[in-house]
């Protein structure tokens, strides 16, 4: 079944249809349920302003992020090339959030993510804000890649953390494990305080944590006001001895 999918979601018309159904799907659930937003002060003055900034949430709580967006300012959200990024490019759209495509570096890893940061910058210098899943595209699950606080820093411009969460759903059981929000429910978006990664007497590494805790943090208190159970960030395995460790 799933190569199935696979094979049809390689075709233009049923990306297309795929894409229509997320979107009704995620205004179903939106108008069908009661929301509770906390911490919009802290989002609202870049949306009155006209100051861009970088909205970062985990991947796996990405499908309920555009109705989140409850302004006239333009989004770009990244969106890996990877053959369902442009599925979910597709279903942005329909929300009026458009699309940079390509990824950014990987925890410890420098691999194709140049044209996309340069992206990133380019268009959060023109005073656009970008949606930012900094565990995308291939996790570990709710640990951050340094290259949300790599494109912080050259763009000059804080991290503004958002993260919802609800009282019925199906986790996926995905790299992410992927919210499903049911309709009728109860949910919670919670937008946190910006974050500001500019101190270079900081490594880009220890800021790169600093934005993980609070968004896990965030993630554990919406899950909890929820009365959901948490999901847990992925594992990080161990780093391999080096011969000198080896050898001591």
């Amino acid at each position: 079944m799933a190569s199935l999918v696979k094979r049809a979601l390689q075709s233009t018309w049923a990306v297309r249809l795929a894409a229509d159904i997320i979107a009704l799907y995620v205004r179903l659930v939106r108008i069908t349920s009661r929301w509770e937003t906390r911490g919009e002060e802290n989002i609202r003055p870049f949306w009155e302003s006209g100051q861009p900034c970088i909205v970062a949430f985990w991947h796996g709580r990405l499908l309920m992020m555009p109705p989140a967006w409850q302004t006239e300012r333009k989004m770009h959200v990244l969106i890996s090339q990877h053959r369902d990024g442009e599925l979910i490019a597709r279903a942005m759209d329909r929300f009026g959030i458009l699309s940079i495509r390509g990824s950014t570096a990987k925890r410890g890893q420098n691999k194709g993510g140049g044209a996309a940061l340069r992206g990133i910058v380019q268009t959060l210098k023109r005073g656009d804000c970008i949606g930012f899943t900094p565990d995308g595209p291939r996790g570990p699950r709710m640990r951050a890649s340094m290259g949300v606080v790599a494109a912080a820093r050259l763009a000059k411009v804080p991290i503004v953390p958002i993260c919802y969460g609800v009282a019925r759903r199906h986790a996926l059981r995905s790299w992410d494990r992927f919210l499903l929000p049911a309709p009728f429910n109860r949910g919670i978006t919670i937008w946190g305080q910006p974050i500001d990664v500019s101190d270079t007497q900081e490594s880009v590494e220890e800021a790169t944590r600093r934005v993980e805790a609070a968004m896990n943090a965030m993630a554990d208190a919406c899950d909890r006001i929820c009365n959901a159970a948490p999901i847990a960030p992925a594992e990080i395995p161990p780093e391999p001895e080096t011969d000198d460790a080896a050898r001591a």
